[in-house]
C-alpha cells in the first residue's frame, strides 16, 4: 500500500467517521436547527459522496452554497465565449469544466461540433502553446474560476508578455468568494447558522477573508479540508461552537491553510488584476466587487473590450422550471428541481449546476441518497 492509500484510508475510515458522526449527534442534543452551509462545491461531492448528510442528526443540515466556478457564470458570459469562439480568425482556450455549460443557443461543445476553434485544457498555461502553434491566428483564453485558479492565470497573462505573446488576448471571470457569501447570508431567504469554507481558495487567500463574514454575521467559519473525516470534525467544531454560544473562525485543515494564506500568489493577482465595479452571477445577481478584470497595464489585452461589439446585450432566460439559480443561493436543494434527472442530466444538461464536476445537482445526480463508508 503506499503512502497516498494510507493517507486516504485513515482519513476515510468507517469506524472513525461513525464514531465521530455519533459524538456530533450527542452534541447536538438541545439545540436548534444548525444550517450549515458548505460554500465548495467539492465539499458537496465529498458529503454525497461518502453519505455524510444521511450520518448528521435531524436538527444538522447541510446547505450547498455558490462554490462552483462553471455553475455562477452568467449566460451572457458563457455567450460571449460562444460569440468569441465563432470568430474566423480567433481560437477560444478555456478550462474544461466549460465545454457543456448551455448558453442561449447551445454551448462551446455545440460551437466546436459546427466548426468552432474551441481548445478544452487542463493549465492555463496550455494557452501559451496553442498561441505558438496558431501565429496567424488572434487566441483568446477565457478564463474562469475562484481565487484558487485565479493566480494561473496571471501567472499566464506575466508569462506571455515576457515571451513577447502577441496573439494571446484574455477574457477573465474570476470571481471571489467573500462577496458572494455576503449576498447569500444579506438576502431575505437565507437561513444559515455557519459556514464550513473552501479550503483550496484558503491556500491562496488564507482564513483571514471570513473574518469579516464571522464579526459581521456573527455566525462560525470552519476551513476544513475534503476527506469524510476532514469535514465530520468541521462539523463538530461548528456544534461545540454553538453549545458554547461562539462564533469564531477556525482552521481545521491545518495541512494546507494558514491564516495569512500565500503571499506570493497574492501579489501576483495584485499586480495583474483590479476588482470589477460589479459583475453578475447566477442565481445571485449583480454583486459589487466580487470579480476581477484585468490591471490598467494590461488592459490593451482585454478581449472583452476589444471584442465588445460581437456581443449580444440580452441573453435568453434560463428554462423556467429550472431552479439552478435558487440553488446556488442554498434556497432550494437539486431534488426540489421538477427537472432533476428527468429530463436535466450530465449528458443533457439544462443548468449549471448539473454541468460541472463541482456542480450540486452532479453530485445528487451521482450518488443520490447512498451511504459510501
Amino acid at each position: 500500500m503506499t503512502a497516498e492509500e494510507l493517507h486516504f484510508r485513515a482519513f476515510r475510515n468507517p469506524e472513525h467517521i461513525r464514531a465521530l458522526a455519533a459524538l456530533i449527534a450527542q452534541q447536538a442534543q438541545g439545540l436548534g436547527p444548525v444550517r450549515i452551509m458548505e460554500v465548495c462545491g467539492g465539499h458537496t461531492h465529498a458529503i454525497m459522496q461518502h453519505g455524510l448528510h444521511t450520518l448528521m442528526p435531524e436538527n444538522i443540515q447541510f446547505i450547498h452554497g455558490p462554490g462552483c466556478p462553471v455553475c455562477v457564470m452568467p449566460k451572457a458570459r458563457i455567450d460571449q465565449a460562444i460569440a468569441l469562439a465563432k470568430e474566423p480568425e480567433v481560437v477560444l482556450v478555456t478550462l474544461g469544466d466549460m465545454i457543456k455549460v448551455p448558453g442561449s443557443d447551445g454551448s462551446l461543445a455545440d460551437a466546436r461540433a459546427q466548426g468552432a476553434a474551441v481548445h478544452f485544457v487542463y493549465s492555463p498555461l496550455d494557452a501559451l502553446a496553442i498561441a505558438a502553434k496558431h501565429p496567424d491566428k488572434q487566441v483568446v483564453f477565457f478564463a474562469i474560476g475562484f481565487e484558487t485558479t485565479t493566480p494561473m492565470s496571471a501567472a499566464l497573462i506575466e508569462s506571455a508578455q515576457r515571451a513577447g505573446v502577441s496573439n494571446l488576448l484574455f477574457h477573465i471571470n474570476h470571481v471571489t468568494v467573500p462577496e458572494a457569501v455576503s449576498a447569500i447570508l444579506d438576502s431575505d431567504d437565507a437561513q444559515i447558522d455557519a459556514l464550513i469554507g473552501p479550503s483550496h481558495v484558503s491556500v491562496i487567500t488564507g482564513a483571514q477573508i471570513y473574518q469579516p463574514l464571522v464579526d459581521r454575521f456573527q455566525l462560525p467559519v470552519v476551513v476544513s479540508g475534503f476527506e469524510p473525516l476532514d469535514i465530520l470534525e468541521g462539523v463538530h467544531r461548528i456544534i461545540t461552537q454553538k453549545r458554547a454560544g461562539e462564533a469564531k473562525l477556525s482552521i481545521q485543515y491545518t495541512r494546507s491553510v494558514t491564516y495569512e494564506g500565500n503571499p506570493t500568489a497574492q501579489a501576483l493577482i495584485a499586480r495583474t488584476f483590479k476588482k470589477r465595479e460589479s459583475f453578475e452571477w447566477r442565481g445571485l445577481g449583480a454583486i459589487a466587487q466580487s470579480a476581477w478584470q484585468l490591471a490598467d497595464r494590461y488592459s490593451h489585452l482585454d478581449a472583452e473590450t476589444i471584442y465588445a461589439d460581437r456581443f449580444e446585450a440580452n441573453p435568453r432566460e434560463d428554462h423556467q422550471a429550472c431552479l439552478c439559480g435558487t440553488i446556488l443561493r442554498g434556497a432550494a436543494k437539486p431534488t426540489d428541481c421538477p427537472l432533476f434527472k428527468h429530463p436535466c442530466t450530465p449528458q443533457n444538461p439544462i443548468g449549471s449546476c448539473m454541468v460541472s464536476s463541482e456542480g450540486a445537482c452532479a453530485a445528487y445526480y451521482r450518488y443520490g441518497q447512498e451511504v459510501r463508508l
